[in-house]
């Protein structure tokens, strides 16, 4: 059931289908009552368009990068109930004034109080309107302010030094986010995490603390001798696990130990003691007794390490010893079994840079209950801060929405002839033409799988600026002169809506008649270009057997003289060059006889009728593709074209041949300009050429029609031969008198 009767609207027809005409505020405000079967389109995409981004993500409530019917509906009821006078989003100004501002209701009243506010703080308090450039830096509004609703307070927003000093300790510790003034402050989530990350921290050293004894079993040196356990930790325990192998079998020595071939290719280059090369190496060679040597045997790599663990672990643990038996090996694992679980279970290491008693001092503090008072205090004024960006929404919508109505509720933008429809990315010249009508791109493959059903010839070019990285692809539509030149590889200059000059260069085409004319002379053009392709296949075939000939007897006279004979005369093959001419001239006769058969067939017509044959022949020749090129240029439709680039198009949008040559420019001279016709450089040729043909025409036609008696009846016998039956016939005798 449709609504739309509870208006009355007014259409206009363009295009083939009916278009409403958004012409008030209260045609605005009826919107939602107009059956979506009237609209001209039902969605669109975001992004590639030549409007403001920023209105089609706040009309895009669903942020899935389309707008939809519902949504625009829903955003033009939000705007025209906030502003008194809708009439001005028809004007599509800058510039809203306060008391246009609809304060009837809470919402507006609201959107008031923000207004005013935003005019405060840019130091505009006493100004009676407000603009669209107010509104849209949003970091200009609040850079003045500390609390803004966001949520995120600065450091300076607090009173106390040791309040703001905490302040500064979260950021350090976990980064800082900007707020709505671009100033750097924490968030609750920050703060919770910075005391959760402290009091995991402080616990964690309080464990050490009450088991100090077994953590810490060297006491301060502990921490130390740990490290230099740890770096040959693994090296140790693969040693003794060799050793047990090799107890076990002796024969595994020789398969656990390098190969002789390992050692050779260490040594192929300057031999030099580094851990890249030795320290894959073994700490030391296995044997059958698991004991680890600590002063001889070990690996040049591992002697350092080797001597810090006797130096930090071994004295201290076990007292001095050359060799290290597995059993004493187990009793230092067991030394720092508790000192290992200890560091393996450290939690709040991202506070550590924070000294100990500062960290529990600010535990015992209540700088975290001031911190959160604060943010509370920033996110009270979450609804007036919302309200100013609601603000910039309604003069957003204030400037863009009309537009994007006409070219979404109609296409009213795209049959103007003064304006460019959102979807029209700019200019194309190429080929002594303009074309207006240039979709931008996304996926050229896409794109041309349903563009074709728009019936439109479309050139994909790729569009680059020296210089610079951009690139784009943008798909033109040809609809005015012909396709001869239009291939791939043809160059062009793209101009863009902001006067952006792009290098277009065509990568692809899709073929459709152009115009009408075209399809005219397209037959000739064929039987043409059929012709020229058999010259010159002739002429190359001819070329070609020219030259076999030639290398065959330069080489046939090369041997001879290379053999000292006398070259051999080939005597001139008269009985082929003959069988050749006598070709060329039997094909030149049939084409004679033909011209001459047709030639007298037209003769042989009374005057009145050769126009009439002439013309019956154009039509059989060129009525079929005329025709056929009259029945699709009939089907272009803008439709297509723009579903291919993700519109939901409502409506047969055609593009007739008058509308389509005005989106194609053809080049003219300019009103009143001077044309010197001789060019110095004309081919004369050509004009000689038809000359002769007209002679040889007129000849043919006179030479028939003067023997023929039809001159001299023409004539009343002034001028020709008579009639050959006039001279057979004998005189008539008249009756004599008696």
């Amino acid at each position: 059931m449709t609504k739309s009767a509870k208006r009355t609207w007014t259409f206009h027809r363009l295009g083939g289908f009916n278009q409403v005409r958004l012409e008030s505020g209260d045609d605005l405000k009826a919107l939602e009552d107009l059956d979506l079967k009237l609209w001209a389109a039902l969605s669109c995409p975001t992004r590639g368009l030549d409007f403001d981004d920023k209105t089609m993500d706040l009309i895009d409530a669903d942020d899935d990068g389309r707008v939809r019917a519902p949504e625009l509906i829903a955003a033009t009821k939000w705007a025209t109930c906030l502003i008194r006078n809708p009439d001005t989003i028809i004007e599509g100004s800058d510039t809203l004034s306060l008391d246009q501002i609809n304060d009837d209701t809470t919402e507006g009243k609201t959107l008031l109080e923000s207004a005013r506010q935003i005019l405060e703080y840019l130091g505009k308090p006493e100004s009676k309107a407000i603009t669209l450039d107010d509104t849209s830096d949003t970091v200009r509004i609040f850079e003045n302010t500390l609390f803004n609703g966001d949520g995120v307070v600065p450091a300076e927003s607090a009173d106390d030094p040791e309040t703001r000093r905490a302040m500064e300790e979260i950021m350090e510790c976990f980064d800082s986010l900007p707020d709505r003034g671009g100033k750097p402050g924490v968030n609750q989530a920050k703060v919770d995490l910075f005391f959760e990350e402290s009091q995991a921290y402080s616990d964690w050293i309080a464990q050490s603390e009450a088991n100090a004894s077994e953590i810490f079993p060297l006491g301060d040196s502990t921490v130390k001798a740990y490290d230099a356990y740890l770096l040959v930790e693994e090296k140790i325990n693969d040693f003794f696990t060799r050793c047990e192998l090799a107890s076990y079998d002796p024969r595994t020595l020789e398969a656990i130990e390098l190969q002789e071939v390992q050692y050779l290719n260490t040594a192929a280059s300057d031999l030099i003691v580094n851990d890249e090369e030795f320290g894959k190496f073994p700490i030391a060679q296995a044997a059958s007794e698991p004991r680890l040597p600590l002063t001889e045997r070990v690996n040049p790599a591992w002697i350092s390490a080797i001597n810090s663990l006797r130096e930090c672990v071994i004295g201290p643990v076990l007292g001095e010893r050359s060799e290290l038996s597995q059993a004493d090996w187990k009793t230092v694992q067991k030394c720092f079994e508790a000192h290992a679980n200890w560091r393996n279970s450290k939690s709040g290491g991202k506070v550590e840079s924070i000294d100990l008693e500062r960290i529990r001092s600010l535990l015992a503090s209540e700088e975290k209950e001031k911190i959160t008072a604060l943010i509370q205090r920033d996110l009270d004024l979450a609804d007036h801060a919302n309200s100013i960006e609601r603000v910039d929404k309604l003069l957003r919508l204030n400037r863009h929405l009309f537009k994007l109505l006409n070219n979404f509720v109609s296409l009213r933008d795209f049959y103007d002839p003064d304006r460019l429809a959102i979807f029209q990315q700019g200019r194309l010249f190429l080929d002594g033409r303009s074309c207006d009508l240039c979709v931008l791109v996304r996926d050229s493959k896409k794109h041309s799988a349903l563009a074709p059903l728009s019936r439109c010839y479309l050139a994909y070019c790729e569009c680059t600026r020296p210089g610079s990285a951009e690139t784009m692809i943008i798909a033109a539509a040809f609809m005015n002169g012909g396709s001869d030149f239009l291939t791939v590889g043809r160059n062009g200059i793209f101009v863009d809506r902001y006067g952006k000059d792009w290098d277009a260069t065509i990568v692809k085409s899709i073929e459709n008649p152009i115009s009408l004319r075209e399809a005219f002379w397209s037959p000739y053009k064929r039987v043409s270009k059929i012709v020229e392709d058999q010259f010159q296949r002739f002429a190359a075939e001819r070329e070609k057997s020219l030259l076999d000939g030639t290398k065959k007897t330069v080489g046939t006279i090369g041997t001879d003289m290379e053999s000292g004979s006398k070259p051999s005369n080939s005597a001139f093959d008269i009985a082929r060059f003959a069988g050749v001419f006598a070709a060329i001239g039997l094909a030149l006769g049939t084409l004679g006889a033909a011209f001459a058969a047709v030639m007298n067939g037209l003769l042989g017509l009374p005057l009145w009728q050769l126009p009439l044959v002439l013309l019956g022949s154009v039509l059989l020749v060129s009525g079929p593709p005329v025709l056929l090129a009259y029945m699709k240029l009939r089907q272009r439709n803008l439709a297509p074209l723009l579903d291919a680039n993700g519109w939901a198009i409502n409506a047969r949008a055609r593009i007739n041949v008058p509308f389509g040559a005005s989106l194609t420019q053809v080049a003219h001279l300019p009103k009143g300009s001077k044309n010197r016709r001789l060019d110095p450089y004309r081919d004369a040729s050509n004009r000689r050429i038809w000359l002769i043909v007209f002679l040889i025409v007129i000849y043919i036609f006179g030479g028939k029609v003067y023997d023929s008696g039809d001159l001299h009846q023409w004539t009343k016998g002034r001028l020709g031969k008579p009639p050959p039956n006039a001279e057979a016939q004998p005189p008539v005798e008249l009756p004599s008198q008696q």
